[in-house]
């Protein structure tokens, strides 16, 4: 039988604020255990809550930019569960009226393909605490610092089709919320992670299956092998003549899957009702076209641009696009060098692979903008030849200065001297007669070889360009 895989997103995004979303405390990250609860945050008697104006701002920022429905008047209720890292017993939320309704996101697939993905809801909520295992023995402990944390839970429709939709999905989303600048993303601190609604079906069917819930998820990677585990398993446990279950399930990156965790809680088990310390939150026409001013270009907007105003390809543009930072480093770079194809490739290729192999983020770069620039201009006016860039980009990235520091430094400009480059050809041309013959008979292929040996012989300070013209000359080609 063949099978398809019905997959739901609900990505917990921490809004970028300095206090949480009830009270004063702060939010910032790696405080020591427990110094960051206030009275408010640990639910004590006689406190009341007060919302942080600016978690409201940044959830309508979100619903115009997914171009959502925005509810005039939204509640926070309480959400009432027993759990260790929930001191009040109960999570304040919002259920019946979030403050971001219907909207949508468009992905692109790994065919060139896109796709619309519909988002059923952004609500406001406050984290819990955080049970901690490592340090104790045959004990947990529990740290109350995330507890009041705000967050924004995005819920997507059960639109995406496979582990790898997902994905793009969620990349697309962790993308935007960087963009509007709403968090900071931070997978590894908590502040971007994700829940996956898991089901297959047989194809064809229009009713949905039984879903498992796959928990607190926070890594793109981990996503893609948590949600693939679940199918296979799902479908085996189909094919062998069981049921699924409804639960939540937790993946164990370890192991490479995913286990039982508890059954899966309807709402009317939350016994969700509205919060009585919180009034309803009204927003106004005004309050939102003060906050749609302040968007900034969208991700699939600079996407387009860069694709209509730089002639970049599409796969180039979407790239460089991803992220935020990225896009403004290329702008730099492109708008010094004059030529943005030159650009996206050092930005794409030599660049990202250098982020990629030391591990580091685009704002840690030792390679500035302009440095790249920079250097790409000496490449552009002959001063260098690629294979010497490449070179000058490694000792920039080790901290020994700016291209022309290092082309002075190093003595690396590109020999342009004709006669020098002619003395070194004729070498070449008597040391290799048999290539020489072959290369007159037809054999184009033999020109790499006669100008990598001149590169080779010169220290690659030859202009390839010059050195091919010469060579056809020399040998009447």
């Amino acid at each position: 039988m063949e099978w398809e895989t019905v997959i739901g997103l609900e990505i917990h995004t921490q809004l970028a604020t300095n206090s949480k979303i009830f009270s004063g405390a702060s939010t910032a990250y790696g405080a020591e255990a427990n110094t960051q609860a206030c009275a408010v945050d640990l639910g004590l008697p006689g406190v009341l809550p007060v919302l942080n104006r600016e978690v409201v701002n940044m959830a309508i920022k979100f619903g115009l930019a997914i171009d959502a429905e925005l509810t005039p008047v939204s509640v926070f209720a309480r959400k009432n569960y027993f759990y260790p890292d929930l001191p009040k017993g109960y999570q304040i939320s919002q259920y019946e009226l979030p403050i971001v309704g219907l909207g949508k996101l468009e992905i692109e697939l790994e065919n060139g393909e896109t796709k619309i993905i519909g988002v059923t809801r952004a609500h406001l909520e406050e984290d819990a605490g955080k049970s901690v295992h490592e340090g104790f023995t045959n004990m947990t402990g529990i740290d109350l610092n995330r507890a009041g944390t705000p967050l924004l839970e995005i819920v997507s429709e059960p639109d995406l089709r496979s582990a790898k939709e997902a994905v793009a999905y969620m990349k697309k989303m962790h993308s935007l919320v960087r963009y509007l600048e709403i968090s900071d993303g931070n997978m590894q601190e908590g502040s971007f992670r994700c829940d996956a609604n898991v089901s297959v079906r047989p194809k064809g069917q229009k009713e949905f299956g039984t879903r498992a819930e796959l928990k607190n998820i926070n890594s793109f990677r981990f996503v893609e092998r948590a949600i693939n585990f679940e199918v296979e398993r799902q479908i085996d446990v189909i094919e062998g003549g069981g049921k699924v279950v409804q639960e939540t399930r937790l993946y164990d990156a370890n192991k490479d899957e995913t286990r039982s965790m508890r059954s899966k809680e309807e709402a009317m088990d939350y016994r969700y009702f509205p919060d009585p310390d919180l009034l309803p939150v009204v927003i106004t026409e005004k309050q939102i076209d003060d906050i749609r001013k302040t968007l900034p270009e969208l991700p699939g907007a600079k996407r387009d641009r860069f694709m209509n105003d730089f002639k970049l390809s599409r796969e180039d543009a979407s790239l460089i696009t991803s992220s935020r930072e990225m896009a403004d480093y290329f702008e730099v770079v492109n708008a010094k060098c004059q030529d943005a194809k030159l650009a996206a490739n050092w930005v794409t290729g030599t660049l990202t692979g250098a982020l990629n192999k030391d591990g580091k983020d685009l704002s840690d770069s030792p390679v500035s903008a302009d440095m790249l620039a920079g250097m790409l201009l000496r490449l552009k006016d002959n001063t260098i030849s690629g294979k010497i860039a490449k070179e000058i980009f490694e000792a920039m990235w080790q901290g020994e200065g700016d291209a022309d520091t290092i082309i002075d430094k190093k003595g690396l400009k590109q020999i342009t001297d004709t006669g020098a480059i002619e003395s070194v050809l004729d070498e070449i041309i008597a040391a290799n007669p048999k290539q020489v013959e072959e290369l007159k008979s037809g054999k184009d292929k033999l020109m790499g070889f006669f100008v990598g040996q001149v590169m080779k012989q010169t220290g690659g300070k030859a202009n390839p360009g010059q050195v091919n013209q010469l060579l056809r000359k020399k040998l009447d080609l």
